[in-house]
């Protein structure tokens, strides 16, 4: 290895409302963060998953482990891998594992134990994993192969996982963050449903008209970085981390704005507080009918389907811009599907990868409703997988500025120092300004031991 495995020890990630990227109806997702690509389970799909952790990455004789956090997303890619079963001959199960212990489980692997063969990647921690030599080198494979070009997958998810030339997995999926709203609310209300025209000042002001006793107007958490504040940082000019990731941009003015309209919101009754989203997630709040919008990534389109309040009230919208469409932003991300370096049968891992790369499985992916795929031009599919919603929304941000999700060699360690010291911002325990600032100097200390 490149370096002593007991470099990868990674941060606890916090518990989120959704996953930033990949994730499923709360959690995180995230990605991924309710990363987060890459928002987890719904409560009731989380109790069962707890079940298979002490299994992480033991394979069957004869057959490959592939794990993934997302519950939401087994159905469509069992089916996916089920095609490649039968062309192939090897059997291939999926565990779901929640958000929190995928990562725990994953690391413990990685630290002497057994890696699944086959697993998602995140942004949060790849350089880690890449790093150490813990995943398998795909660059020949690629190369070699008749079905993956990576120049049909979106460039920043392709470069996410390269580390020295090297290519370690391939581009699952690519997210797009819009608005989620309740139309029931909107028309009780009196309140034009959202549209391309609105600025984030006509969202603030909206949410105010769309609060009263029985709902707020929105709702938002610490942990919605990509499903909320980093959009709008952007979007009014700030930024969270340099392009060399060696400076923090939450001490910038335009930054600073960014998090007062979510903060101010709170302050003005518009947006639940801190000790309502830390007991019940934003987007549990809209599916409960308890906040008329809420700002949400793609991956969330199968908990949001398979709910019965949102499917007959919800739908969704692009986001909101700062002063022209043009700097409407949409923060994005992208899983990846790797391998473990270590593998028993790391040719048909290799084999499976390929087929869930290829335009074929990715298309079907868009099909199914699984998540928008990241094989460029496949998911147009993904608009009418759902009947229920107007996917549009999400399809539309993809022409929107894309902006990829802040990351670094060692994500989790500022990211979740930033979500803590956040708190103090929502409750006015700090005012917004130094709370940023604060969070600047950290995260420069920590980018600096990188």
């Amino acid at each position: 290895m490149k370096k002593k495995v007991v470099a990868i020890m990674l941060s606890a990630f916090t518990v989120l409302s959704m996953m930033g990227c990949g994730g499923g109806a709360a959690a995180p997702a995230g990605d991924t963060e309710t990363v987060a690509e890459e928002p987890a389970p719904a409560a009731e799909e989380a109790s069962a998953e707890k079940e298979a952790p002490q299994s992480i990455g033991k394979s069957v004789e004869g057959e490959l482990s592939v794990t993934i956090w997302d519950e939401g997303q087994r159905p469509g890619l069992q089916e996916i891998i089920d095609d490649w079963s039968a062309q192939s001959g090897v059997k291939a199960t999926i565990q779901v594992v929640d958000w929190n212990d995928y990562w725990t489980l994953l690391e413990a692997g990685a630290t002497g134990g057994e890696l699944p063969d086959v697993f998602w990647m995140h942004s949060n921690v790849a350089q880690k994993y890449m790093e150490n030599d813990l995943l398998l080198d795909l660059t020949d494979k690629i190369a070699a192969s008749d079905k993956i070009d990576m120049a049909n997958y979106y460039d920043g998810i392709v470069k996410l996982y390269q580390s020295d030339g090297k290519q370690y997995a391939v581009p699952k999926d690519i997210d797009t963050i819009a608005l989620w709203y309740n139309k029931t609310i909107f028309d009780e209300m009196g309140v034009p449903y959202p549209d391309d025209t609105w600025t984030w000042e006509d969202f603030a002001a909206n949410a105010k008209k769309l609060t009263n006793d029985d709902h707020w107007g929105y709702a938002i958490a610490p942990g919605n970085n990509q499903e909320g504040y980093y959009n709008t940082i952007y979007s009014m000019g700030g930024y969270v981390i340099s392009e060399d990731k060696k400076t923090s941009g939450m001490d910038d003015p335009n930054s600073i704005k960014a998090v007062k309209l979510f903060t101010d919101m709170i302050a003005d009754g518009s947006c639940p507080d801190l000790a309502t989203v830390s007991e019940t997630a934003p987007n549990e709040l809209l599916c409960a009918g308890k906040v008329a919008m809420s700002i949400n990534g793609s991956w969330m389109l199968a908990g949001y389907r398979d709910n019965e309040y949102a499917a007959a009230n919800c739908d969704v919208a692009v986001l909101p811009y700062t002063s022209t469409p043009a700097d409407r932003v949409s923060i994005y991300n992208g899983l990846g599907w790797a391998a473990a370096a270590n593998g028993k049968n790391t040719d048909a891992a290799w084999s499976l990868i390929e087929y869930l790369g290829s335009k074929e499985a990715q298309i079907k992916q868009a099909e199914l409703g699984v998540t928008m795929s990241a094989y460029m031009g496949t998911s147009d599919a993904w608009v009418n997988s759902v009947p229920a919603f107007d996917l549009n929304g999400h399809m539309k941000m993809l022409d929107a500025k894309l902006v990829f999700r802040p990351y670094s060699r060692d994500t989790t360690v500022w990211e979740d120092m930033m979500i803590e010291k956040l708190q103090d911002a929502w409750t006015g325990e700090k005012p917004v300004e130094d709370v940023c600032k604060d969070i600047a100097a950290e995260m420069n200390a920590d980018l600096a031991e990188e």
